[in-house]
């Protein structure tokens, strides 16, 4: 059975790049759960796993509505990193560090 989705490349050679990063994401936020700007690393590795999946079997079967939902994706997660990076800069002059642990201070 042939899988193939551009030359020699099949949709298995995706699923397990796919696979893999989200993995390394999810073991990102599990082991280093101290520091912020590691775990927003690790969420966008995990969104662009995701987007991964969505082009590679979009492609698969002819229909481009899992390209369009990945550009979503892909904007969506811009935005979260610029957000989430304007939060971290403004906790790190507050406090001086972007540890977690000094999070719960923020409550109000």
């Amino acid at each position: 059975m042939n899988y193939s989705i551009v030359g020699d490349i099949s949709i298995i050679n995706y699923i397990t790049v796919s696979g893999a990063l989200f993995m390394i994401g999810a073991c990102g936020i599990l082991t280093n759960r101290q520091n912020m700007i590691s775990i927003l690393m690790s969420i966008e590795l995990m969104l662009l796993a995701v987007s991964i999946n969505f082009v590679a079997f979009s492609s698969y079967i002819g229909d481009l509505s899992g390209q369009i939902f990945t550009i979503f994706i892909l904007t969506i997660a811009a935005a979260e990193a610029a957000i989430g990076l304007a939060i971290i800069m403004q906790f790190f002059r507050d406090k001086g560090t972007v540890e977690i642990g000094n999070a719960n201070e923020m409550k109000g």
